[in-house]
C-alpha cells in the first residue's frame, strides 16, 4: 500500500521539501507499525527543513509523532493493535543518565522522522499516549512536553513554594508554566507581546515581564522576589538571554540551558556564575522513562497542552513558515 512521505532534500531550504509516495513496511521482529496521524513542530524540526542543520541525503523531517498501532511484530507484548502511543526523542535512549552524543540517532535528523502517514520502528521507540488525549496533543510530548517536565522536575527538583523564570510563549515555555503551576510554584513570564502576557497570565503566570520594554528583566526578576532571585530559569533565548537569565537567578539557582533562538555562540560571564554559584544545566529532551513518567504525571492531573494551530501535512511548509513569524503561542500541529 502507496503512503504520503515528505521528504527535505540535501542541503535544506523550503524549496527542497518535496511530497511524494511510499510503500507501507510490516514490522519485523520487535518492531510495531503505527499510522501516524499528528506532528508538532520544533525549532529542531525548523533547522533541519531551512538548512540551519541540513541533511546531507534526502531526509523525511519531524521528531514528532503520535497514532495509533495497526500492527505488531514478533515478540512485542508491550503494545497492541489499537493503542495509542507517541514517539521518543531518543529511540535508543531508555532510561538512566544521558549517553547520546548529537542527533544521530533522533527521528527527522540523523534517521527518517515522522513526516509519513505510517512508520514501523522498535516498540522502544515509542511510549503510550496520555489516555483520552487526541493524536495532535500528544504530538506535543515528545519535544516540547519532555524537555520541560526533565529541566523542572528531574534535573531541577521543582518543589512546591519555587519559583520558575519562563521566557516567551512557544512550546517548552507554555508547557514550563503549566507544569509549574500544577507543582506549586510560583510563576514569572516574559515575552515581547503584551497580548501574550495576557495569556500566560490566563494559564496561571503571577508576574509579567515585557523584556522589549524592560531590557534588564533580570533586575526586575530579583525585585519581584525580594531580591532573592529565581530557583528555576527556563533558557531558550541562548546569547542574547543568558546574561538576564543569571542576574535574575538566585544564589545556586538552577538554570536550564534548552534554546538557541537567538545564536549558537554566547558571552559567559564567569564571574557572575562563579559568585552567585549557578548550575548551568544543558539539556536536550529526555530519555523513555522520564516520558512514561511524565504522562502518568498528566493523566493524574488532568493538564491538556495548548495547541495554537493545525496544519494538514501537505502544508508542512506553511505551517514552518507560520513558526517563523513568530506569532504562534504555544504547539503548531500537523494532522497527517
Amino acid at each position: 500500500m502507496s503512503i504520503k512521505i515528505i521528504h527535505v532534500q540535501p542541503g535544506g531550504g523550503f524549496d527542497r521539501v518535496t511530497l511524494g509516495v511510499g510503500e507501507s513496511a510490516k514490522p519485523q521482529a520487535g518492531e510495531i507499525q503505527v499510522r501516524i496521524r499528528a506532528s508538532s513542530l520544533n525549532f529542531h524540526d525548523y533547522a533541519v527543513v531551512t538548512g540551519l542543520m541540513a541533511p546531507t541525503q534526502p531526509r523525511i523531517p519531524l521528531s514528532d509523532g503520535a497514532g495509533e498501532v495497526i500492527a505488531v511484530g514478533e515478540g512485542v507484548t508491550e503494545f497492541a493493535v489499537g493503542d495509542h502511543v507517541v514517539s521518543t526523542f531518543f529511540p535508543t535512549w531508555l532510561d538512566g543518565e544521558p549517553e547520546v552524543d548529537g542527533f544521530a540517532t533522533v527521528p527527522g535528523d540523523g534517521i527518517d522522522g515522522f513526516a509519513r502517514e505510517e512508520v514501523s520502528m522498535p516498540a522502544t521507540a515509542f511510549t503510550l499516549a496520555p489516555a483520552g488525549w487526541s493524536h495532535a496533543e500528544a504530538a506535543t510530548l515528545t519535544t516540547a512536553g519532555l524537555t520541560a517536565w526533565r529541566a523542572l522536575m528531574c534535573d531541577g527538583g521543582l518543589k512546591p513554594g519555587d519559583s520558575v523564570l519562563v521566557q516567551g510563549s512557544g512550546g517548552v515555555s507554555v508547557f514550563a508554566l503549566q507544569l509549574a503551576k500544577l507543582a506549586g510554584a510560583t510563576v514569572i513570564a516574559t515575552s515581547s507581546s503584551d497580548d501574550k502576557l495576557a495569556r500566560l497570565e490566563a494559564l496561571g503566570a503571577d508576574h509579567l515581564i515585557n523584556y522589549r520594554k524592560d531590557q534588564r528583566w533580570g533586575e526586575t526578576v530579583r525585585r519581584l522576589t525580594g531580591g532573592r532571585g529565581v530557583d528555576h530559569v527556563i533558557e531558550v533565548g541562548g546569547p542574547e538571554t543568558l546574561e538576564q537569565s543569571m542576574i535574575a537567578a538566585r544564589i545556586g539557582g538552577h538554570i536550564a540551558i534548552i534554546g538557541i533562538l537567538s545564536g549558537t555562540e554566547a558571552r559567559l560571564p564567569v564571574i557572575t556564575a562563579l559568585t552567585r554559584q549557578l548550575r548551568l544545566q544543558a539539556l536536550i529532551v529526555g530519555n523513555r522513562r522520564q516520558q512514561q513518567d511524565m504522562i502518568r504525571a498528566l493523566e493524574a492531573t488532568g493538564m491538556r497542552p495548548v495547541i495554537d494551530r493545525h496544519f494538514p501535512l501537505e502544508e508542512m511548509v506553511e505551517a514552518f513558515r507560520y513558526e517563523e513569524s513568530k506569532r504562534h503561542f504555544g504547539k503548531i500541529c500537523l494532522d497527517i
